[in-house]
């Protein structure tokens, strides 16, 4: 199906990358001063198997969204097509056979990014599966417990692609009401399979970790004079140095912190950002529901200073108006602000006045705190050679 969006940031991008060549530097992930009048050439992952080919329709000539334009096969798979010179900012689909489209949004090349792009297409339905792992143990912790591995839409047919990694707590409540802890599910699978349909994230891996009878004592930084806990180090030593390389080793992943992100509601909020300040170097994003920043008197709110200048991490956060810890919520996002944290920038704050401290509201909140992490325009890759 086409998806005819609006072509934006052209005027903005070149305007940008001309402020950062009058200031003598780039900027982070800009290209250097006369890379936009270099030609684009788009490299497209995929089997297409014999006698097939792909073609290209766009909305910049000389594409067009009525008549495809073939692109050319290249060893590994690869196929490939370039812009005309001056031809710096588009969207683009790709076609099978010009006939069937790829699965999803648009793909986007922008006047201040790479002139060489990787996109990695699929052709058949949005729709994921689901692997659980049982039995699955914990060196650090003493303990055992089952992962439940949400793999994207086209993981088994475009073996080329490799995929960013979710990490989710309480692996129970995410993907079936049958093992949720209320009988409620998060509805992770379904949303991420409407999501990634619609071109609104980017297709990820998602590992949600069941909690165990420790959950207080795992998720929790430090000892609470009314409910002790204070192993959350132990457990994301668990999670960084057991399940992270198991699932790097087994499934196709991105490994680097921009793309491993880690999600929470409620003291596995609280988990997620203490995660995401304090190992920025394993994570690039969280998300943190709901989250139990009152713990231990608000503790942690009292040590967010200068996390930001170490490797600053993208946060989401979000409270209800029901009971859902909205004050000692936003008492966090001015602390992050007051660290350096930008608001819509690399902070993005939702208050839902509707939203209660359950997995219906956080499964509604779930897009929102998805388009933040994994914004859809990083399907397109620069080109690696």
């Amino acid at each position: 199906m086409r998806v005819r969006n609006r072509r934006i940031g052209r005027c903005v991008g070149v305007l940008l990358a001309l402020l950062l060549a009058l200031a003598g530097r780039a900027g982070p992930g800009a290209v250097p001063a006369g890379a936009q009048d270099q030609p684009v050439t788009v490299h497209v992952h995929y089997d297409t198997g014999f006698g097939n080919a792909l073609s290209i329709r766009g909305d910049s000539s000389p594409l067009s969204w009525d008549t495809g334009r073939p692109m050319t096969w290249t060893t590994g798979n690869v196929w490939v097509w370039q812009a005309p010179a001056g031809v710096s900012s588009f969207q683009f689909k790709v076609l099978l056979n010009d006939t069937t489209w790829s699965t999803g949004g648009n793909y986007r090349v922008t006047a201040s990014g790479p002139r060489s792009v990787d996109v990695f297409p699929f052709f058949g339905p949005s729709h994921g599966s689901l692997v659980t792992l049982p039995g699955f143990h914990s060196p650090q912790l003493g303990n055992d417990r089952s992962l439940r591995l949400y793999l994207p839409p086209s993981y088994g047919e475009n073996p080329a692609k490799r995929y960013p990694v979710l990490y989710m707590h309480d692996g129970q409540n995410l993907f079936d009401a049958a093992t949720a802890s209320y009988g409620v599910e998060w509805q992770v699978d379904e949303t991420f399979d409407r999501l990634i349909g619609q071109g609104a994230v980017r297709e990820a891996i998602v590992v949600g970790i069941d909690n165990t009878a420790d959950r207080i004592s795992e998720y929790t930084p430090t000892p609470d004079p009314s409910y002790g806990g204070g192993n959350a180090d132990a457990y994301l030593d668990f999670v960084q140095q057991t399940v992270k390389p198991y699932v790097d080793a087994h499934y196709r992943t991105l490994t680097g912190a921009a793309d491993t992100l880690m999600a929470g509601s409620s003291l596995g909020g609280l988990l997620s950002c203490y995660a995401g300040l304090t190992r920025s170097t394993v994570y690039g994003a969280v998300s943190c529901m709901s989250s139990s920043f009152w713990w231990n008197g608000e503790s942690f709110t009292h040590t967010v200073q200068g996390y930001h200048g170490r490797k600053p991490v993208r946060i989401y956060l979000d409270a209800g108006g029901d009971n859902d810890g909205r004050a000692q919520t936003e008492t966090f996002r001015d602390a992050l602000l007051t660290d350096g944290w930008t608001a819509g920038g690399d902070l993005l704050y939702v208050f839902d006045p509707a939203g209660a401290h359950n997995e219906t509201s956080w499964a509604r909140r779930l897009p929102g705190a998805l388009e933040f992490l994994l914004p859809a325009t990083g399907e397109v890759r620069p080109h690696q050679g």
